[in-house]
């Protein structure tokens, strides 16, 4: 093997490990054999969105396809980005319309076509994602991974009966795949079977847990400085529905509040509701599951927003006596 295939060797081995800055070490060492090497920027591209720099994911991804218009998996890592955590889907949209017009088995084509399903359902064009559907291969399906999304696609799309066994062969193939069971238990939650979806999102709460953290999580005293900030944005009417002085972090919902219902990817959940008084708005102590809201923003810069998202919509609820005050099941991935 020459020196430039063992750099760009050693640095996918390193970042798939997570050592980010091993692997960002390997691939520029690669560029300095080959500056022109679209391998090398792809691998760059990756390694800043491991390290929640997504803007300069973006310029390498660019970069590498400006040096090969051909290059399918740059093409789908930059809309992978694009669509989480950027949310420009039309960016996305356009790369996976590239993408697929250059797959040349069911793997990619799978690969280009869930892409552009997330971001048809970023842009909440549910008719279109729909349709899409139609255009996956009928399995069986040799990547286990891809029997998964696309079980997850029909269910996002209502399609319980099709996304059922597809789900649970899932779970039975890939066991430690925390995505799966969580599915799963959202199958058997809108089955009515309510102790198999507990068990399930709970195996999934596990799961997620023994997940390695993001390069870039902060340290706790810098979160609840995050946290803060966002609960200082808040307009004053919303922060006066909350006890500022009883906000509480945590990696995830506790076994005791899943079993009641909550979802174990709730991002917060507003707790012990004070009465209002007359003439003013009811209090209530915050719990903010860490590890939820770092897997949903993706990167520093997104943290507060996020966090901030989440308290306007479920101080909306308290303040709503038709909808429940906590992120309680079923819900989407998204949570």
């Amino acid at each position: 093997m020459d020196q430039f295939s063992a750099h760009l060797d050693r640095g996918w081995d390193l970042a798939q490990r997570g050592d980010s800055r091993g692997a960002e070490l390997s691939a520029r060492r690669a560029l300095e054999i080959d500056a022109q090497s679209p391998e090398a920027h792809n691998l760059l591209g990756y390694v800043a969105a491991l390290q929640g720099d997504f803007d300069d994911a973006i310029e390498n991804y660019r970069q590498a396809i400006a040096l090969d218009d051909t290059y399918l998996e740059a093409m789908l890592n930059a809309a992978e980005v694009y669509i989480h955590p950027l949310g420009d889907f039309d960016q996305a949209i356009s790369l996976c319309e590239q993408a697929l017009d250059l797959v040349e088995n069911d793997d990619e084509l799978v690969d280009a076509l869930l892409l552009y399903f997330d971001a048809l359902l970023g842009k909440g064009d549910l008719n279109q994602a729909r349709a899409l559907c139609d255009r996956f291969p009928q399995g069986p399906f040799d990547n286990p991974n891809h029997a998964f999304l696309v079980g997850r696609a029909l269910y996002e799309v209502g399609d319980l009966e099709r996304a059922a066994p597809l789900i649970e062969h899932a779970v039975a193939a890939t066991p430690g795949n925390p995505e799966a069971h969580y599915y799963q238990g959202l199958l058997h939650d809108e089955r009515g079977e309510t102790r198999a979806a507990t068990d399930a999102f709970l195996r999934s709460r596990e799961l997620d847990l023994e997940l390695p953290l993001p390069a870039w999580t902060l340290t706790r005293e810098a979160f609840s400085n995050t946290v803060h900030r966002a609960v200082e944005s808040l307009e004053p009417a919303l922060r006066a529905c909350l006890r500022e002085d009883d906000i509480h972090i945590t990696d995830a919902p506790g076994v005791e509040v899943v079993v009641d219902g909550v979802d174990p990817r709730a991002l917060l959940l507003l707790d012990a509701v004070q009465p209002a008084e007359p003439g003013t708005l009811p209090a209530a102590r915050v719990f903010i599951y860490r590890r939820n809201v770092e897997r949903l923003a993706g990167s520093i810069d997104f943290l507060e927003t996020e966090i901030k998202s989440a308290l306007e919509r479920e101080i909306a609820n308290v303040l709503s006596p038709q909808e429940d005050a906590s992120e309680s099941r079923p819900r989407g991935p998204a949570n």
